[in-house]
């Protein structure tokens, strides 16, 4: 694999005067980006100009030479600050050009405010840490040597480092480059994601298993209704009240360490046991929507399943798919192995029997798919194999083409061909015949 950019997140353990010093240095950075918000805003609204990146980074030189305690922070960390302006108004722009909710930047109190970057190594900040780069000491400018714990999987090169506050807590998430390394598997694998179920694996000698979804936050929903209730009833920025979102804030973080600690598991787990990864398109936005508003004859807005829906997004949300299917995605690429997306619109792997090839529209509170051939398994079992049979068919096809095979006098290639033309003849895919088809094509002579 060749160099790639990783992020290694290390736990700040600051004292108290360097707490202090961090508090003000992430106000510093906050007055910076509202003063440079305010800048692009008044430029607009006197002279209509539009200030870039490079013309306010001159006037913050000009200020410092003018002025050198006006700005008390580190200059390319400064510059890291606006560059971040500047690319909430790209994002405006573009937005606005895709006819999207434009969402202008806007100021941010301290509260909001989650931190500030370095953009080059040895300038403003560097790393004093162990062997494999775990635990140590980071040394900030205008800071001081500040302990950390905390360790890379892959040892690298540090580039940039942001330093961010959440939750009372500081952290420095350091882009290092390497060259990562991971082992797979020899099997292949197709799952299909679910909220039921988490994952519904099928290997391609029939095995279907399931991974069993935690609902870390549906099992935490009493506590974080209780949290949140005490919190409403606390009197507004008083201590008490302080106290009551501290302990919301907890739950929720410690609910987001659960999802995201399962998730690196199961992911890992899964690379490691396949040499190809079979996996489906999710259009997330599109399965979260909103049901659209219903009225009768009369105008009168009738029931229209939005409760229910809300709460099955809770549920799809809480599973993160996103994040799971990128995890996928890089731990694959980093065992150099085979990761292949299904294309749900086209193939249908809920719809379609992975039997007989015949398909019928299911509602979603059908889990369990029966069809006249005579198959009977449940609706994601169903879904994971028609995705392996989909993922095999194509991966063999490209594989037989890369190693050669596609020769007019080769007998592999019709077996082959034969095998894989479920699709269009809408006909069983038989896993069995795929299996002596490669083991024929490794006994016979390349021409």
């Amino acid at each position: 694999m060749n160099t790639v950019y990783r992020k290694v997140t290390y736990r700040l353990y600051p004292n108290a005067p360097q707490e202090i010093a961090l508090l003000a240095q992430k106000q510093a950075h906050q007055r910076l980006y509202n003063a440079a918000l305010e800048q692009r805003r008044t430029a607009w609204r006197r002279c209509r100009t539009s200030l870039s990146y490079v013309e306010q980074c001159k006037d913050l030189t000009a200020l410092r030479q003018a002025d050198p305690d006006s700005v008390p922070i580190n200059a390319q960390a400064a510059q890291v600050t606006l560059k971040r302006l500047d690319l909430a108004f790209q994002h405006f722009f573009r937005r606005v050009k895709q006819e999207q909710t434009p969402g202008f930047p806007r100021f941010k109190s301290l509260k909001r405010f989650k931190g500030w970057g370095y953009k080059a190594y040895g300038d403003g900040w560097s790393l004093d840490t162990r062997p494999q780069m775990r635990h140590g000491a980071i040394r900030l400018a205008g800071i001081g040597k500040v302990r950390i714990r905390g360790g890379a999987r892959t040892p690298g090169t540090p580039k940039t480092c942001d330093i961010l506050h959440k939750h009372g807590k500081w952290y420095a998430c350091v882009t290092i480059t390497c060259v990562p390394a991971r082992a797979h598997g020899h099997a292949v694998v197709a799952l299909d994601w679910g909220v039921e179920s988490c994952a519904t694996i099928a290997v391609m000698d029939g095995d279907v298993t399931t991974v069993t979804n935690p609902r870390w936050l549906h099992n935490s929903l009493h506590a974080l209704a209780t949290a949140q209730r005490d919190a409403s009833r606390k009197h507004r920025h008083s201590r008490n009240w302080h106290k009551a979102q501290a302990q919301v804030t907890q739950h929720h973080t410690k609910i987001a360490r659960q999802r995201r600690d399962f998730l690196h598991k199961t992911s890992a787990a899964l690379v490691q046991q396949a040499h190809v990864l079979i996996s489906e398109q999710l259009n997330i936005q599109r399965m979260t929507r909103r049901p659209s508003p219903q009225q009768d004859e009369s105008g009168r807005y009738i029931a229209n399943g939005a409760k229910a829906k809300a709460g099955l997004n809770r549920e799809i949300l809480s599973t993160a798919p996103g994040m799971f299917f990128d995890m996928l995605r890089t731990k694959a690429a980093e065992a150099t192995a085979v990761y292949i997306e299904v294309p749900t619109k086209q193939v249908k792997p809920s719809q379609t029997c992975h039997q007989c090839g015949r398909q019928d529209k299911k509602s979603l509170s059908q889990r369990q798919h029966r069809c006249p051939c005579g198959a009977t398994c449940s609706r994601d079992a169903n879904a994971a194999l028609v995705a392996l049979q989909w993922g095999i068919q194509h991966f063999l096809a490209i594989f037989f083409a890369w190693m050669g095979a596609y020769h007019p006098a080769s007998g592999t290639v019709r077996a082959v061909e034969r095998s894989l033309n479920c699709s269009s003849a809408k006909q069983g895919f038989p896993l069995r015949s795929v299996r002596m088809d490669v083991e024929r094509f490794k006994q016979e002579p390349r021409t």
